[in-house]
This record gives C-alpha cells, structure tokens and sequence, in this order.
C-alpha cells in the first residue's frame, strides 16, 4: 500500500490541493499499475513560512516526500528502474502542480517497510 506524506510551503499549497493530489497518485500509478490506484494513500502537510530552511536559511522552494513502500520493491531485478521512476514521477508531479521553481528543491524518500510492520485499521496490511 503506497503511502505518502508531502511537506510543501503553505503559501504554495493552498488551492492546490485536490490538483496535487490527483498528479501525485498518478505518478504512483503510472509505476504501479491501475491496480494501485485506490491503495494510494496521500497526506499534505503545509508548512508555514520561515519553516522550511536550506543552509541554515529560510526557503519556500523546498518539499519533502516521503512515500512508504514494501521492503519487496527493493529486491526486485527492475529495482532500480522502479524507484528511478517513483522519484522522478512525484518530483515531476509536484513540480508541474506547485511550481517548476520548486524542482531543485524537492526531496523524494522511499522508506522501505517489510509486510509484517504495516498496519492499517490495527490488522497487518496484506
């Protein structure tokens, strides 16, 4: 089950929402496949001004994902060409959405959980 969690300036975000959204799960899903498309989870979280910071500096160019996946993806034969295209997919999706000045600055963190760690609705997420 693809989750996401996205940190973008709050004064970029806003109206956003649903466009991003939208952009981001078709990343996933153009990786994944259709079958993803109603597994994708995602949570926007915008931040204030003067929160984000590069170099010790206030920024309101950066944005952070980061998606959790099954451990599994890792050990696939196509696993480098799977999360090349993950990280260029919502790196492109934000970027098209939010801004294209946003692209330097947009962190994508795949983090790697093995099946028996994810829980949804307090059971093991098969």
């Amino acid at each position: 089950m693809p989750h996401l969690t996205v940190h973008l300036p709050e004064n970029r975000l806003a109206g956003k929402e649903p466009v991003l959204v939208a952009a981001l799960t078709d990343a996933v899903v153009d990786v994944y496949g259709d079958w993803a498309r109603d597994l994708v989870s995602v949570r926007l979280a915008g931040v204030p001004a003067g929160r984000f910071a590069q170099g010790g500096k206030a920024v309101d160019t950066n944005a952070s994902v980061i998606m959790g996946v099954r451990a599994g993806v890792f050990d696939r034969p196509d696993a480098t060409e799977i999360t090349a295209r993950l990280g260029t997919g919502l790196t492109d999706a934000i970027a098209r959405v939010v801004g294209e000045d946003l692209r330097a600055g947009i962190m994508v963190e795949l983090v790697a959980s093995p099946p028996e760690r994810t829980f949804v609705g307090g059971a093991v997420a098969v």
